[in-house]
């Protein structure tokens, strides 16, 4: 049963590559350009916002600032009065922040929702920032040797992969490879203008150098400062009678949650063919909600590729390949622009760069941008239905949104 309630109405990123401490500007500054921005392509003003909900992760940690629900109305008067409240779920928190805007709507209480999701993460050294990312999975319990937290994690999980289906590390740089020439096209993309050679994408000790267990830097997605916003209506506000060639629908959608063990998950899924059934279950819900059979249905997808090696499961857990069998894909061209199905054509995580709590809106706005023909350099020719998944540490909260018209 499709449940395309749900209009979205327009939306903004801000420009990934810079680095907002370097401009002498705080997160303030890029709520503000955030919001400011969201509302312009949505042909709104502040006063027809009913709600807003704002995803981020790590404030704490990397500005010394919490409570950031409270910062729109800061920056943007017109917004005083209007209820807001801030969203964590790690890498998942955009996505959080879009679901509870989703449930208001859906209820009743309010016709038309701001979404946010804003990170800052150059504001310290790389080290100390990759301690503040470890902070999304089991403090004090898992990864206690790894220097590095998630790029120890995800090198756990190639492991796994590699352990119950084999795994060949040219097919995870291949996925880099591509998800920087699709960000080479994107002018929004943190990685844009980075110079790499076949080198960046080799066994190279030296142009690409070990991070954590197998994986190299070439797999690792980069510190990132961004926000992105959209403004999502239920079907019978006013603003849908306008251009309707400039909205979508959100046609479905799923979420699930489990714990934050990452050796937990890979013991209960031992005897499934899925590596974690809980996402495959979460694209599941997605599928079904927007009444689609599976991945064919689809144009396009942006997912969570954090890593090389979540993208890498993602393929399969999506079906574009049996389980175990995402280097296929890598293999027959399926994941370009072009192909079967254009995986990351934004760039993705790794070339369009990682603003923790922004994450999910950019994925839900890049998925909007392309089914409406305004993804520019990015565009999948006639894409009509896409879909995004989006999660938080190893998988722990996952979430999934097919839109569309």
């Amino acid at each position: 049963m499709r449940t395309d309630t749900i209009r979205i109405i327009g939306g903004y990123q801000t420009d990934f590559a810079r680095n907002l401490s370097r401009e002498s500007l705080d997160v303030s500054d890029l709520v503000r350009e955030v919001v400011e921005g969201t509302l312009a392509d949505a042909e709104l003003d502040a006063g027809d916002i009913g709600v807003v909900h704002v995803g981020n992760a790590f404030g704490q940690l990397f500005t010394g600032q919490g409570h950031l629900g409270a910062m729109p109305p800061s920056v943007v008067p017109d917004l005083w009065g209007v209820p807001a409240t801030r969203h964590e779920g790690a890498c998942a928190s955009g996505s959080l922040a879009v679901l509870a805007a989703m449930a208001d709507l859906e209820s009743g209480r309010y016709d038309c929702a701001l979404v946010l999701g804003a990170e800052l993460e150059k504001t310290v050294p790389g080290d100390l920032g990759a301690r503040h990312m470890g902070t999304a999975a089991w403090a004090g319990r898992e990864g206690t040797d790894a220097k590095f937290m998630w790029p120890y994690m995800f090198g756990k999980i190639a492991d796994e992969y590699d352990r119950r289906y084999g795994l060949a590390d040219e097919h995870l740089w291949a996925i880099a490879e591509l998800n920087a020439r699709n960000a080479g096209r994107n002018p929004l993309a943190q990685t844009r203008d980075w110079e790499r050679t076949s080198a960046s994408f080799s066994a190279d000790p030296v142009a690409n150098p070990p991070v954590e267990g197998r994986l190299r830097k070439s797999d690792c997605g980069p510190l990132t400062d961004g926000a992105a916003g959209v403004v999502l209506v239920r079907s019978d506000h006013p603003a849908v009678r306008r251009d309707s060639g400039r909205q979508s629908s959100i046609l479905g959608w799923g979420h699930r949650t489990v714990g934050l063990s990452l050796a937990e998950k890979l013991s209960r899924s031992a005897d499934d063919e899925f590596v974690f059934p809980h996402v495959r279950d979460t694209i599941g819900d997605a599928f079904a909600r927007a009444g689609i059979a599976g991945v064919d249905d689809l144009d396009l997808i942006e997912t969570h590729d954090c890593f090389t090696m979540s993208e890498y499961l993602a393929v399969d857990h999506f079906g574009i390949t049996p389980p175990g069998q995402s280097w296929r894909a890598v293999e027959a061209g399926d994941l370009e622009i072009g192909g079967r199905i254009p995986v990351n054509p934004s760039g993705g995580l790794l070339g369009v760069g990682h603003p923790v709590g922004a994450t999910g809106v950019r994925m839900l706005l890049d998925c909007h941008r392309q089914v409406t023909g305004r993804a520019d350099a990015t565009q999948v020719d006639g894409a009509r239905r896409a879909a995004m998944l989006n999660f938080g540490g190893s998988t722990s909260t996952t979430a999934s949104f097919v839109v569309g018209h």
